[in-house]
């Protein structure tokens, strides 16, 4: 019997990736490939990446294999039914037909089916096959890196909603914050928490590093404005889980992404700020725990759209 292999692909704000997933959730050694995308890109720069990427991926179908099927993890916001995505990080591409573009290039091969979902609920898929989540029935998967992304399954399934930016809990508004964000709003937990804004909330406090890693440097040290800075994006992510929790009633939440490695103790101020709800059990019973994956966890997350579809909602 052929082997059975689904062709993932992550699109993000600065990179867009491609592998090959096997049905248990690995990555065959050798077909990972990567070209850059980002927010100064043109739109034909950002395509003949994905071209590229795709390409590489299908070139490195082993013999005696199959593509079962293509899965597209994208940064949102997207169109999940018309296959058109908006990524905020990359305005060259509004209303861009990557699911057509990625159809056009993989039909003259293969011509399984192309899926897609927003990146964080692929991560959350991941996080649930092979990750930290493995059984849960009521999580969210979130990232906290460049920006903030999450997604949700509940029930046992992935919940999308009518465009397919359900769980996009990046830019879920937190009381008492001003931060501007990308997205026209203020007070949204991307742009208070996410890696470069803590960074930046930093700098504006007087602190003269430009980095995450100089960052988590700072607080390890005992700096006031990095532990400050730190434990103000932790609390602010509780905040923002606590209000997720209470709309939806989750069971647990698991946190990646590069800034979320910043220390282990901004997983405490997270907590403290759930467990600020003491009458709401429902809510502070959530458990929030570290990505049980390494970077590997969005093109696995894309795979499990072809592996696992039986669970997308």
């Amino acid at each position: 019997m052929a082997q059975s292999l689904a062709l993932a692909i992550d699109l993000g704000g600065t990179k867009v990736e491609s592998a090959l997933v096997d049905p248990d959730g690995m990555l065959l050694a050798g077909t990972r490939f990567r070209r850059p995308t980002g927010r100064d890109s043109d739109s034909a720069a950002i395509a003949a990446s994905v071209e590229s990427v795709v390409r590489d991926a299908l070139a490195a179908v082993p013999d005696g294999a199959e593509i079962a099927g293509v899965g597209i993890g994208a940064a949102g916001p997207l169109n999940e039914q018309a296959g058109l995505v908006s990524p905020l990080n990359l305005p060259a591409w509004r209303d861009y037909p990557l699911v057509e573009l990625v159809a056009s290039i993989t039909s003259v091969v293969t011509d399984a089916p192309v899926t897609m979902r927003m990146d964080g609920l692929c991560i959350t898929l991941a996080e649930q096959w092979i990750g930290a989540a493995q059984g849960a029935q009521n999580l969210m998967g979130m990232v906290v890196s460049t920006g903030i992304g999450g997604g949700l399954i509940l029930h046992g399934r992935t919940v999308s909603g009518p465009t397919g930016n359900a769980g996009h809990i990046g830019h879920v508004q937190v009381a008492g914050f001003v931060d501007r964000c990308a997205c026209g709003s203020i007070g949204c937990i991307e742009a208070i928490a996410s890696g470069p804004n803590t960074v930046a909330w930093a700098r504006s406090q007087g602190w003269d590093g430009s980095t995450g890693e100089q960052l988590a440097a700072g607080y390890a040290a005992g700096d006031d404005v990095p532990r400050r800075a730190i434990e103000r994006s932790g609390r602010a992510l509780g905040h923002a889980i606590a209000s997720a929790t209470a709309l939806v009633d989750l069971d647990l939440v698991t946190i990646g992404g590069g800034f979320s490695q910043a220390t282990g103790d901004l997983f405490g101020f997270i907590r403290q700020s759930i467990d600020e709800r003491h009458e709401f059990g429902f809510v502070t019973k959530v458990k929030v725990v570290r990505s049980g994956l390494s970077g590997d966890g969005p093109l696995i997350g894309a795979g499990a759209l072809v592996h696992r579809a039986e669970l997308l909602g």
